[in-house]
C-alpha cells in the first residue's frame, strides 16, 4: 500500500462526533454535529479554529455516533461523558490559568 492510500484509509476511518451542554438549557449533552472522514477533519479543524477543547476516545464516539443530531445522550453513557467533560474543565482551567500538566 503506497502512502496516500494509508492516509485516505486513516482518513475515511477518522470519526467525531461534537457534542453541546449548556446546564440550565438541557438535561444532558446534546449531539450537535457527527460524521466520518472528511466531515470529521471539518468537525475537528472547526473546533480548533473556535478553541474548542476535544477529547479523543475511539470507542465512546462509536457509541455516540449511533445518536441522531440534536438527540440527548442517553442515560446510560451519563458516567462517561461526565468523565469526558470533567477532564476538559480541568484541562481548560489550567489553560486560562497558564499551567499545562
Amino acid at each position: 500500500m503506497n502512502e496516500k492510500t494509508q492516509e485516505e484509509l486513516a482518513l475515511s476511518m477518522k470519526k467525531a462526533v461534537a457534542l453541546k451542554y449548556t446546564p440550565g438549557e438541557s438535561e444532558a449533552p446534546i449531539v450537535v454535529a457527527k460524521g466520518s472522514g472528511r466531515l470529521a477533519e471539518t468537525i475537528l479543524a472547526k473546533a480548533k479554529e473556535n478553541g474548542v477543547p476535544v477529547q479523543e476516545d475511539a470507542a465512546l464516539v462509536e457509541v455516540l455516533s449511533q445518536l441522531d443530531l440534536d438527540q440527548q445522550i442517553p442515560a446510560e453513557l451519563y458516567q462517561l461523558v461526565a468523565e469526558v467533560l470533567s477532564y476538559i474543565y480541568r484541562t481548560d482551567g489550567l489553560a486560562k490559568e497558564g499551567r499545562h500538566s
